[in-house]
């Protein structure tokens, strides 16, 4: 699909749970297009890092709360280089640490925090369609849990990234652990499944809500999902 050919102003909204290949696939796509690329959640594990950091008990919800309103997050939306800063800090490395994926559902399942940061997440999709915008305008590429249904509703393209539970649970152990075998799949399961069935709780990201494009991942490589995105947003757009 040519840069030149597709619809200025664009809003690719993709969900699914972990494991499922989203950032990846969302950063590839929005690559090939030209587009902004946004990681909502890495802005929940951000704020995770922020309030360990700043001492704040992550389950005093008011207190966390209260943190993020004031966190001085810069997410830079280049898909080729995204990078998350706080207060300065480039944090991109520990925020993927295993002790933030641990702790980072108690902050994602705050009703407040996802108040606060989907009013953020709002504002960066409005803002590249803005000219003066990193993509220039025309568009951004945005990946979560709730993109589709809560965040941008309205998106030109919506899809729900998915896989079954033995491919997104061998991904997620090769990312962390550098393989598959039995070992590192049952090291990786706490990570992986039960932030799915906490997140679910504020979230829905397993089914495919009305509009929204399921595209299953289990059988297909990294390209072949890639492509199979980018076909959809073709269609769509």
């Amino acid at each position: 699909m040519e840069v030149g050919a597709m619809t200025q102003h664009l809003v690719v909204a993709i969900d699914g749970p972990s494991g499922s290949g989203k950032s990846t696939v969302s950063r590839r796509a929005a690559q090939a297009l030209g587009l902004a690329y946004l990681d909502t959640g890495a802005m929940y594990r951000a704020a995770t890092w922020w309030a360990l950091r700043s001492g704040v008990s992550l389950t005093d919800q008011d207190a966390v709360a209260e943190l993020v309103r004031s966190m001085p997050l810069v997410m830079g939306v280049d898909p080729a280089a995204p990078t998350v800063t706080v207060d300065g800090i480039d944090i991109g490395e520990a925020i993927r640490e295993t002790a933030i994926s641990a702790a980072v559902s108690a902050v994602a399942t705050n009703l407040e925090v996802r108040a606060e940061l989907g009013r953020r997440q709002r504002d960066e999709i409005g803002a590249q369609a803005a000219s003066s915008s990193f993509s220039g305008g025309r568009g951004i590429v945005a990946e979560g849990r709730d993109i589709t249904t809560v965040i941008a509703p309205d998106a030109d393209v919506r899809l729900l990234l998915t896989a079954s539970e033995q491919a997104r649970l061998a991904r997620r152990a090769r990312e962390v652990h550098g393989s598959d075998d039995a070992a590192a799949v049952e090291a990786t399961k706490d990570q992986v499944l039960r932030r799915d069935a906490d997140d679910s709780t504020v979230a829905a990201f397993t089914v495919a809500a009305d509009g929204v494009v399921t595209i299953d991942s289990s059988d297909l490589d990294l390209e072949q999902t890639v492509q199979a995105v980018l076909d959809v947003i073709e269609q769509r757009a």
